[in-house]
Order: C-alpha cells, then sequence, then structure tokens
C-alpha cells in the first residue's frame, strides 16, 4: 500500500510545490526539498527510501536524454573546450579538495574521497530548472558541463570505493583506462543507439510505435554502455545530441508534438518527484546521526558546502585567464566571458539527486565484512551539501543575476525572426511552381499567395523597429486572432449544448473538439509569442470588447494573452 500512496504524495507534493513557487516566485526546487523533508515527519512515509538504482538506471537516462536532445550542440561546439575542462578538470579538482577537508575533519582517504566524488558533479535537472532564466550560453555551458561531468564523478567515484572495499588498485595506467572506456566506451554506445533509433523510426512511422522507440532510447543506450563497463550517462548524452540532430530530418509532425508533450510532462513529474525525494531522504539522513556525530556531520556540510563554492570560483577566476595567455587567436576573443558572467556561472553550480544516488551507492561493507567506514557521514553530509546548494543559491541566484546586469539576450529572437521570415520568403517563391505540379485551383492559389503574404507582413512587423504601418498590421492580426479564438469558444459551447441535449453522441463531440483544440493552441501559441510584455515596446494585446453570450455550459470567452 506505501507504494500507491507514495505515488499520491509525491503527485501532491508536486502539484503545491510549484504552485507555492509560482505563487511567491521561490525556485519550485527549493519549496519541493522542504516539502520533502516536512514529509520525512509523517510515520508512514519514514519507511520511504530512495534506492540508488532507482535514479541511476530509471530517473536519470530519461532526464538527461531529454536536456541533452533540447540542448544547443551549435554552442556546445562553440564553447567544447570551456566545456571539457569544466567537466573533468574541475570535477577532479572539487573531489579532490573535498576528499582533502573530510580528511582534515576525520574521515580516512578512502570515504573523503568517495564524499568528494559524490558532491563534485553539478546536476543537469537542477541547473535546467533553475538557471533557465539566464542568457543562452550561460546555460547552455552549464546544462552540457552538468550532462558530462556525472561521468567523470562516476569514474572517481567507483575508483575510492574500489580502493576502500579492497577490491581496486590505483595507478596511472590503471586511472587513465578507467576514463578511455568510460568515456569512449559512452560515447559509442550513444552513437550505436541513435544509429538504431533512426533505422527503426524510418520502419515505424506509426507516431505511436516511432514515440516508443524514442522511449526505448535512453534505457537502451545506458543499458549498452553499462554492459561494456562504460559511462551510461554519456551514452544518453550523446544519443539524445545526435538525436536533436537527425529527428527534424524524419519525423512526421503528428510524432514530434506527441513526443514534445509526452516529454514534457513526464520530465517534469520526474523532476519534481526526485526533489520531493531528496528532501525526504535528506530528513533521513538525519535520523541516522546523533549527538557529537551530528554536530560534525554539520559542520563538515558547511565546510564541504564552502569548498564546493569555492573550487568553483578558483577555477572560474584562474583557468579562463590561463587560456587567454595561452591562446591569442582572434576566434578565442569572442568567447571570452567577463567577470560578473563568471560570477554568475559560479553561483549556479547546484546539486542534486545524481550526488544522492551516489552516496547512497556506497556499498555497507568492506570486502573483509567490516561496516563501510562513515557511510552514514558521507549520505548526511551529501545531502546537507544538495540543500544548502539548491536552497541558498537558488535564492541567491537572481539578485546575482540583477547584479551582473548582463545585456539582454536577443539572439534567439533574431534566429526565430530570420527562420520565419526566410522560409515563408522562400515557399512564396516555389508557389507557382507547386501550383503548376499539382494542378491547383488559380482561385485556391490566389488565396494561399494572399495568406502567406500576410504571414510574412506580420513576421516582420514584429521584429526590430516598427513604424506606423507596423503597429497596424500586428493590431489588425492580434484583432483577427482574438476573433478567431472567441469564434472557437462559441463553437465549442454549442458543441457540448449538442451532445447535452442528446442531438449528438460523446464520440462526436470529442472526434469535433479535438480539431477545435488543435487550432485553440496553434492561435493561442503564436498570440503568445507576438503579444510581448509592454514594458519592451511592444503593442499590447487587445481587449476584446465584447463578451461571448451565456449560454448552457459554456465556458468563458478565450483569454487573450493572459487577460
Amino acid at each position: 500500500m506505501i507504494g500507491l500512496e507514495l505515488v499520491v504524495v509525491l503527485g501532491v507534493a508536486v502539484l503545491l510545490g510549484n504552485a507555492a513557487g509560482d505563487r511567491y516566485r521561490i525556485a519550485p526546487p527549493v519549496v519541493l526539498l522542504v516539502l520533502g523533508a516536512l514529509l520525512g515527519f509523517v510515520p508512514a512515509l519514514r519507511e520511504v527510501e530512495l534506492p540508488p538504482e532507482a535514479v541511476l538506471l530509471i530517473f536519470l537516462p530519461v532526464l538527461l536524454y531529454w536536456e541533452s536532445l533540447t540542448t544547443s550542440l551549435r554552442e556546445i561546439r562553440r564553447d567544447l573546450r570551456g566545456i571539457i575542462l569544466m567537466s573533468t578538470v574541475l570535477v577532479i579538482g572539487t573531489a579532490g579538495a573535498v576528499a582533502a577537508v573530510a580528511h582534515e575533519l576525520g574521515l580516512a582517504w578512502g570515504p573523503a574521497w568517495v564524499l568528494g566524488a559524490a558532491v563534485a558533479p553539478t546536476d543537469a535537472t537542477a541547473v535546467g530548472v533553475l538557471a533557465k532564466a539566464l542568457p543562452r550560453r550561460n546555460v547552455t555551458l552549464l546544462r552540457a558541463e552538468s550532462l558530462i561531468n556525472d561521468g567523470t564523478a562516476l569514474v572517481v567515484f567507483g575508483l575510492a570505493v574500489g580502493i576502500t572495499v579492497g577490491e581496486d588498485h590505483f595507478t596511472v595506467a590503471h586511472v587513465t583506462w578507467l576514463f578511455a572506456v568510460s568515456y569512449v566506451g559512452g560515447v559509442a554506445a550513444g552513437a550505436l543507439t541513435a544509429w538504431l533509433v533512426v533505422r527503426a523510426r524510418r520502419v515505424f512511422d506509426n507516431p505511436l510505435l516511432g514515440n516508443v522507440t524514442m522511449i526505448l532510447t535512453p534505457f537502451t543506450a545506458y543499458l549498452l554502455a553499462e554492459l561494456i563497463h562504460a559511462s551510461g550517462v554519456l551514452a544518453a548524452v550523446s544519443a539524445g545530441l545526435i538525436m536533436s540532430q537527425a529527428g527534424p530530418r524524419m519525423a512526421a509532425a503528428a510524432m514530434r508534438r506527441q513526443a514534445e508533450e509526452f516529454w514534457s510532462l513526464a520530465t517534469f513529474l520526474l523532476n519534481g518527484s526526485l526533489f520531493v525525494l531528496v528532501g525526504l531522504q535528506a530528513q533521513a539522513a538525519v535520523r541516522e546521526l546523533h549527538g557529537s556525530a551530528l554536530t560534525h556531520a554539520l559542520i563538515a556540510v558547511a565546510a564541504v558546502s564552502a569548498v564546493v563554492v569555492a573550487a568553483r570560483f578558483a577555477f572560474n577566476f584562474t583557468v579562463p585567464y590561463l587560456i587567454r595567455l595561452l591562446d591569442r587567436r582572434p576566434q578565442q576573443r569572442l568567447r571570452r566571458m567577463n567577470y560578473r558572467a563568471r560570477v554568475i556561472t559560479s553561483i549556479a553550480g547546484f546539486r542534486g539527486a545524481i550526488s544522492l544516488a551516489v552516496a547512497l551507492s556506497v556499498p555497507t561493507a568492506l570486502a573483509s565484512g567490516a561496516p563501510f567506514p562513515d557511510r552514514d557521514t558521507i549520505v548526511f553530509v551529501t545531502s546537507g551539501v544538495i540543500i544548502t546548494t539548491l536552497v541558498l543559491q537558488g535564492l541567491l541566484l537572481p539578485a546575482v543575476v540583477r547584479w551582473a546586469r548582463l545585456p539582454h539576450d536577443t539572439s534567439v529572437e533574431e534566429e526565430r525572426l530570420h527562420a520565419e521570415t526566410t522560409a515563408t520568403e522562400e515557399a512564396l517563391k516555389a508557389l507557382p511552381t507547386l501550383v503548376d505540379d499539382l494542378a491547383t485551383d488559380p482561385a485556391v492559389a490566389e488565396r494561399m499567395r494572399e495568406e502567406y503574404e500576410s504571414h510574412l507582413l506580420v513576421v516582420r512587423a514584429g521584429g526590430g523597429e516598427r513604424d506606423g504601418d507596423d503597429e497596424d498590421v500586428l493590431r489588425h492580426h492580434r484583432h483577427y486572432t482574438a476573433l478567431r479564438l472567441a469564434l472557437l469558444a462559441h463553437k465549442r459551447a454549442t458543441l457540448v449544448r449538442l451532445r447535452d441535449d442528446h442531438e449528438i453522441d460523446d464520440t462526436v463531440l470529442r472526434h469535433v473538439q479535438r480539431r477545435l483544440d488543435l487550432e485553440e493552441v496553434r492561435l493561442s501559441r503564436r498570440q503568445a509569442a507576438e503579444c510581448p510584455p509592454t514594458r519592451t515596446g511592444a503593442l499590447p494585446c487587445p481587449r476584446p470588447r465584447t463578451r461571448t453570450p451565456a449560454t448552457r455550459s459554456s465556458p468563458p470567452t478565450a483569454p487573450i494573452c493572459g487577460r
């Protein structure tokens, strides 16, 4: 029964946590962590444990795959050197610094390195949620770093655990081999999986079957990597990056829409559930320590949290300057970031569920049968560091962003405008040829030409400086969209009335309503994209001057840009 109770509790916690975060303008992960910790006081939930296998084999492949699928590969190529350095050198350096501090606080070197490996990697899930409001380059750097550094941390963790347990040994050749197998094997497993999925999706053109192959992709990549003792994390990430390039060429529109809606909802629920479970597990970790052991562990949490932040600042304010000294190429100057942007990158190094999963993966016993030294302390300190980075740094980040005063990033909007304008212009140029090839009726061709020319005027008016004519075009288009939405509301109310009067069946209602919903979603999304806040100088969205006549079971008129 606890399984069903946990599903309901997690769902309610995710719902209330995100609603409270939006209502009080607090990062939802912070609220979800607090809710998870409070749920730990419920007696029935004290038995709940977060199995590391659940995070490493269920949550992690899905979340990393979706993060990599929605990350810009072009931006990764641009800053690849910095991403690799942050994913390897920074992780190893952070693990070493944490190990040194933990050793000074009383841990043996083996457990100290285990702790260092657990808290060294940043978390893609936390970064994606808490840092999404940053400029595109900062977000890409943080997301790409957190996607790759898990592989480095897991290699360090496995080596530290193996040496501590007595099943492994440290030599330069052995460590080099472990990293080579982890990285090369993981990328190869991901590439092979992506190739197989591309072949499969050409066979399965049904949207449902095609998306089943997409769901299997991260798990297959992770499994293949694990079979050869490579990094499953890198396998899922590389598969996602490859599919992000191949997917738009082969997937049909219905398949893409279905996939995007499914993955958006699935990753939202998984993300929220993970934060709640981390808070729940952190509360459980507190109960494992008592008296002086708890006091020393709290001191360790403060010290390790300070070290991981200090190591990140030290890296971001030393390595970039060394690169500047060694690389004087003009293109290198274009990649430079000012010190304010580097402060943001340093603050945004959040830890998350991957760190806790690594800590929970620590074995309970050595090869001799003796208990693994300081395992409870490792789990407690890791939980404390996660909470500290998410809560304190998550609350601090908005203030740091305001202090940094980074220029507003308009690159995405500029490229979107260029893409829509170019695509519409080339479609208009191809229209006469297509009309001839399809033997289209001239009246239909003329109507299509007018629609595309009108759309092109709207797109051009929506970007750059506007004159009076542009404002008239946008106002006309927004009034037209608002009227279309109001008419759809009338049609939907009529359908419901016909169903209630038993003139049509529920099946007919759903069939017709599906088409109305698709049109409303299309119009609403276009309107949302074309109605920016008035403080940017854009025209405010028109308010409807009339109300939909009240009818039985009729909904209110569709909102116009949130009004």
